[in-house]
């Protein structure tokens, strides 16, 4: 039980830690981006501005030696790298500029302004060219601007951002181990010692329940029929009942029970057999389907007391008057289901049937001898078993499953 909130505790930190590492690096490269973009248009716009086709290229027109810019230009825009295509109305080329640069050439810069002019966006990427197309009254005119540099400088951090992240990633997921035990050591420490104690007031209240129940029955004998010391007696019982299940209680949730092979197969059939005539007086039929030679590793007292838990309360609870029995084998495990004709029971409460001391009637629980705990054993003992017990509604239907491991067939083992 504990191991699993422990996963369940990394489970939810490495998530929301992982979660967040990767909203957060989304918004840094979708924000990086957009910002990039914002900028390279920027600076398109400005060389667009600044182009004449009788002056071309732009460095001729502002940067002429022996003469000032008409407007003085940021660093940004003197060192990035541009380029041009200026096409007329038939698409003639009029005029090329291929940079300081010639990483491409006039074939290629005309091949990409044309495709680019014909087509429907005015602005955006074309590989590693951010370009916005202008009309300049006569002719049409394509700009380039060299984005190599921001995408290597963008793939450079995204790579930093996720080694760094990763092995950020590494380290919490071995604190959170580290963390995870320290949460749940409370736990578990509380845990052992309820059941400690449990264990340990059972056995303490055994001999004084023995001993009341002798002396009155002493009693009983020399003053005959008395009504104080009768419902001295019912009390008693009562309490004695309550011991014994919390002594069951104890021993299913000791994980140091002995295990033998076991024929789960013989033992529900032997509890269907002790509970039938039970149900019979209460007007109830079992209806059993059990495939026979399931064996498996466990303890027949515990497996016999968790079969007659689910008859019993199947029993007890049913509003009809035939209750399904089924124990097959699904590939290497036994499945055992008891189901039932009951009342709805809501999702709220059903994750608390198998708390201890937990009943949907407390009033008809209490007086027929019943305190919550048998579900519970039920519980601990397919836990001490390595298996699993669910129940689930569904159309006035109520349903038991358990799964045990480690199943095996008797013909494979003989």
């Amino acid at each position: 039980m504990f191991e699993k909130s422990r996963r369940k505790i990394i489970l939810s930190i490495m998530g929301s830690l992982i979660l967040l590492f990767v909203v957060t690096l989304s918004v840094i490269v979708l924000e990086n981006r957009r910002e990039i973009g914002h900028n390279n248009q920027m600076l398109l716009e400005r060389y667009a501005d600044l182009y004449a086709l009788e002056l071309n290229p732009v460095k001729e027109a502002s940067q002429q030696p022996g003469r000032k810019p008409a407007v003085e230009e940021g660093p940004d825009f003197q060192l990035s790298t541009f380029y041009s295509v200026a096409l007329d109305k038939d698409g003639s080329v009029l005029a090329v500029n291929t940079g300081d640069k010639n990483l491409y050439s006039e074939e290629e810069l005309t091949g990409i302004a044309k495709d680019l002019v014909n087509g429907s966006r005015s602005s955006g990427n074309y590989g590693n060219l951010a370009f916005l197309i202008r009309d300049k009254g006569g002719y049409m005119l394509a700009a380039f601007i060299d984005t190599t540099v921001t995408e290597t400088g963008m793939s450079i951090l995204l790579r930093i951002i996720l080694i760094v992240g990763g092995s950020a990633m590494v380290v919490l997921f071995f604190l959170s181990l580290i963390l995870s035990k320290r949460i749940i050591r409370p736990l578990e420490e509380n845990d052992s010692r309820q059941k400690r104690f449990i264990s340990d007031a059972s056995h303490e209240l055994k001999t004084p329940v023995a001993v009341i129940g002798a002396n009155a029955e002493l009693l009983s004998r020399e003053v005959g029929e008395n009504e104080w010391l009768a419902n001295i007696q019912y009390e008693n019982d009562r309490m004695g009942a309550l011991v014994t299940q919390l002594l069951d209680l104890s021993r299913a949730e000791n994980a140091g029970t002995v295990m033998e092979r076991v024929d789960l197969s013989r033992i529900v059939e032997g509890e269907v057999l002790a509970q039938e005539s039970i149900a019979f007086e209460k007007g109830k039929q079992i209806r059993e389907q059990i495939a026979e030679g399931i064996l498996l590793m466990g303890n027949p007292v515990q497996l016999t007391q968790l079969v007659s838990v689910l008859i019993d309360n199947a029993i007890r609870h049913s509003t009809g008057s035939e209750i399904d029995l089924h124990l097959n084998r699904q590939g290497h495990n036994a499945v055992l289901t008891v189901e039932n004709d009951g009342e709805e029971i809501p999702l709220a409460e059903q994750a608390h049937l198998f708390d201890r001391f937990y009943r949907l009637d407390e009033a008809r629980s209490s007086e027929e001898g019943h305190y919550g705990l048998g579900l519970s054993i039920a519980k601990a003992v397919a836990d001490n078993h390595g298996g699993t017990i669910q129940v689930s509604c569904q159309d006035q239907r109520i349903r038991f499953t358990v799964i045990l491991q480690s199943c095996f067939n008797l013909s494979s083992i003989q």
